[in-house]
């Protein structure tokens, strides 16, 4: 089986180190990309996430096993939606990590504050290893620490800022609802108990009861980087859900 891990707007295939090592030595195949704008990629113009899942298409095409499984994290969540839609007869599974089905109208108010209040120290002048630190932080549980909570924070801070404005307006655009009844495979979403701004636990947990084959799971004392944060139990919720639900 082949675990494709789907990084988030603030991010980079390289913060997935703990679950790479942890899928493997459990017998699975893993594909970490760098999305469309990332790594040593070219930003498209226009980015969005329906662009990012075309990607993704293309490379299950690529590279895909006989069973595959999308864990997206955040933006990547809604990337693997996107995706699987396009691939339905190739993805037998989906880990939702964090994220959700819509970000709602990109003229509503609190759509508008997410967007400006990401940017604005950009627009400040500041670079995103100036700022980048401090914003992670407030996303995680309070006193979070860790090798994985400083590896999210090393490659975030490395991120071009073009790419960072662009996941952030594509993210905000995002409406995938109309895929959930769709989506008759096993999904596990899992949420944390901190994460009460970007993808709340009852946000998620509407999420999973929209699933024909949805399950929950809220981690405590994690908040958006709940991987990352607590590794060692992100992975059994992971690894669980991957034998019992997915593995042939």
């Amino acid at each position: 089986m082949t675990v494709f891990l789907l990084h988030g707007a603030f991010g980079a295939k390289a913060y997935w180190r703990d679950q790479t090592a942890a899928l493997v030595a459990n017998g699975y195949r893993v594909v970490a990309w760098d999305a469309p704008g990332y790594g040593m990629s070219p930003l498209p113009d226009p980015f969005d996430v329906d662009v990012a899942a075309a990607a993704l298409a293309r490379l299950i095409d690529a590279v895909g096993g006989s069973r595959n499984v999308l864990l997206g994290h955040s933006m990547g969540g809604m990337i693997a939606q996107a995706a699987f839609d396009l691939r339905r007869d190739r993805v037998h599974g989906l880990v939702l990590s964090a994220t959700s089905a819509a970000f709602g109208k990109t003229e509503g108010e609190w759509q508008q504050k997410f967007v400006s209040d990401r940017v604005a120290p950009l627009d400040a002048g500041k670079s995103i290893a100036e700022f980048g630190p401090g914003m992670l932080r407030r996303m995680m549980a309070p006193g979070a620490s860790g090798p994985g909570v400083e590896r999210v924070i090393e490659v975030v801070s490395n991120m071009r800022p073009e790419t960072f404005r662009a996941a952030i307006h594509a993210i905000s655009r995002f409406d995938g609802r109309h895929i959930l009844p769709r989506m008759q495979v096993p999904v596990l979403c899992i949420a944390g108990e901190h994460d009460l701004s970007a993808a709340p636990p009852a946000v998620m947990e509407k999420l999973a009861g929209k699933l024909p084959r949805g399950e929950f799971v809220c981690m405590t004392d994690v908040g958006h980087f709940a991987w990352a944060e607590r590794p060692e139990v992100f992975n059994r919720h992971l690894l669980d859900f991957l034998q019992r639900r997915v593995r042939a």
